[in-house]
């Protein structure tokens, strides 16, 4: 079966003066999927969103979004996606309803005021249609301002870090209304600095390092590149140096300690460490335990170490 990208790059290049914000950024996504692009500040996320969504030229490659070409087709392109940022943009002095009737407007949606009533309804923003903006909690302004975003039925819809700074409750009401998108058949990119987030949404991950995508897939492909993530709790928080060089030597990579919480781990790509021999090792060496365990790598502890290069640290 040929599969249907929503979005579409081959080696996409930028450059501001001397600096190389994207080395060949290429990605592919799946229509009607959720991708959450993550990478460390400096990465490349920002210029490879701007460059996806019209807001730049690239310098070298070429994309299609939605089917269409990004640099020679980019006014169909704008007309098939749409952008909420981390920050709203709705109008604080306007009531709820009038912000979407007047996006409506503005985008020459038939029906403004009945679009406006299904999105409020869709969104849980009903009871407070009629108030400003203003007077909306963060999360309800974020609501509004995604509410804002599908006012088009747009095919692919970017979210550039859409929960930050929203309280759980607010998170989850978010992460809903994603899924909902993904069941509707909408593409969403989505950037984040929450990788639990990441976990939640996304059907698969694409890892930004230095300009490039360094690695992809689903997040437990992800997890399972690094293996599994061994933990001791050591009963005195002196014994946490020998228990450092046991998990070394069975690991193969630096530990990490925390002394605060008495615990030892490190990552480990070797399949036959279990957790008997585990056990067996540190009490040979005279580690005084009180919990033990072997556990898949947490999104975080894959972000570290896959775009980094670095053991990950506590």
């Amino acid at each position: 079966m040929t599969t249907t990208y929503a979005v579409l790059s081959e080696g996409l290049e930028k450059r501001f003066g001397e600096v190389r914000a994207l080395r060949g950024f290429d990605l592919a996504v799946p229509q009607g999927t959720v991708c959450g692009i993550l990478g460390p500040n400096g990465a490349g996320k920002t210029t490879a969103i701007r460059l996806l969504t019209t807001l730049l030229r690239p310098d070298a490659g070429s994309a299609r979004v939605a089917g269409h070409d990004l640099v020679r087709e980019a006014s169909a392109v704008r007309r098939a996606i749409s952008v909420t940022g981390q920050y709203a943009t709705v109008d604080g002095d306007l009531t709820g309803r009038q912000n979407l009737r007047l996006f409506a407007r503005l985008h020459r949606v038939r029906g403004p005021a009945e679009r406006a009533a299904d999105l409020l309804a869709r969104f849980g923003l009903t009871e407070a249609a009629d108030r400003p903006a203003s007077t909306y909690s963060g999360g309800m302004r974020r609501r509004l301002d995604l509410a804002a975003g599908l006012v088009r039925r747009p095919r692919v819809l970017f979210l550039d870090e859409p929960t930050t700074g929203l309280d759980p409750a607010s998170r989850g009401d978010i992460w809903e209304a994603v899924r909902e998108l993904k069941r509707d058949g909408t593409t969403v990119l989505l950037t984040t600095q929450y990788l639990e987030e990441a976990d939640q949404l996304a059907d698969d991950i694409a890892l930004m390092d230095r300009g490039r995508v360094a690695h992809t897939g689903s997040p437990h492909h992800l997890k399972a590149l690094i293996g599994s993530y061994a933990e001791v709790v050591v009963a005195d928080a002196d014994a946490l140096p020998k228990a450092a060089d046991v998990l070394d030597r069975l690991t193969g990579t630096r530990p990490a300690s925390d002394h605060g919480r008495r615990t030892v781990g490190a990552v480990t790509r070797d399949a036959t460490l279990t957790l008997p021999r585990l056990v067996r090792e540190l009490d040979a060496a005279g580690v005084p335990l009180l919990d033990a365990g072997l556990r898949p790598p947490t999104l975080d502890e894959v972000f570290l170490r896959l775009t980094t290069d670095q053991e990950v640290t506590t």
